[in-house]
C-alpha cells in the first residue's frame, strides 16, 4: 500500500469537531472497484432499481470507477452508534440518518477546501418518502449520496487497507462514508 495522504491542518481542525470515530486518506488508486459487489447489489438487496443511489441507476461499476479516478484522493471515515440489539434491522437502521447528516458536514468541508467532490455513504436514499428513479430526475441531487457498494467498492476491505477498525464491538453499529476530492 502507498503511504496515506495527508489533508490540510485547518481541514484536520473542523474534522476533529465532528463525532466521527476513524478516518484515513487514500490515494484513489487504492480504492478496488469490483464487479462482485453489483452481484449482491442486483440479487440480494431489496434496493435494487429503486432508487438514483442504487444500481443500475448509478451506472456500470467501470462508470463508478472512471468517475471517482477523476480525483486524487478519498476520505473514508466511520461513525457509530449503540443499539440494544444489533440484529434488529429497525433499531439498527434507524441509527443510520445520524451518520448521513455527519456526512452532509464531511462533504460541506471538502466543498469549500477543495471544491466538487463524489459522496458515497450508507444511503440506498431515505431523502425522500418514494424515489422518482426511473422516470423522473432525482429531486434532491446534492443531498443525496450514492451507497458505497453500489459503486462496487467493498468497505470492509478499504477499511482494512485504510488501517481502520470495521467492527467496534457487540452491538455497535459501525457506518462508513468515502468523499472523493482534489479533482485532477
Amino acid at each position: 500500500m502507498q503511504e496515506l495522504v495527508q489533508i490540510r491542518p485547518e481541514m484536520e481542525t473542523a474534522l476533529q469537531e465532528l463525532p466521527i470515530l476513524q478516518y484515513a486518506v487514500l490515494p484513489v488508486s487504492e480504492v478496488a472497484f469490483e464487479q462482485r459487489i453489483r452481484f449482491v447489489c442486483e440479487h440480494e438487496c431489496p434496493q435494487y432499481n429503486t432508487s438514483w443511489s442504487c444500481p443500475p441507476a448509478v451506472g456500470t461499476v467501470e462508470e463508478c470507477r472512471e468517475r471517482c479516478s477523476a480525483y486524487t484522493n478519498c476520505f473514508l471515515f466511520s461513525t457509530i452508534s449503540e443499539v440494544r440489539d444489533i440484529t434488529d434491522m429497525e433499531e439498527t437502521l434507524g441509527t443510520r440518518m445520524e451518520h448521513e447528516e455527519i456526512t452532509r458536514e464531511v462533504v460541506k468541508l471538502f466543498q469549500a477546501f477543495y471544491g466538487e467532490v463524489i459522496a458515497l455513504s450508507t444511503e440506498s436514499c431515505a431523502v425522500c418518502s418514494k424515489c422518482t428513479w426511473p422516470d423522473a430526475p432525482c429531486r434532491n441531487p446534492d443531498r443525496m449520496f450514492p451507497c458505497v457498494e453500489s459503486y462496487g467498492i467493498v468497505v470492509s476491505e478499504l477499511a482494512e487497507k485504510a488501517g481502520m477498525d470495521f467492527m467496534n464491538g457487540q452491538n455497535i453499529v459501525t457506518w462508513f462514508s468515502v468523499i472523493f476530492f482534489d479533482r485532477k
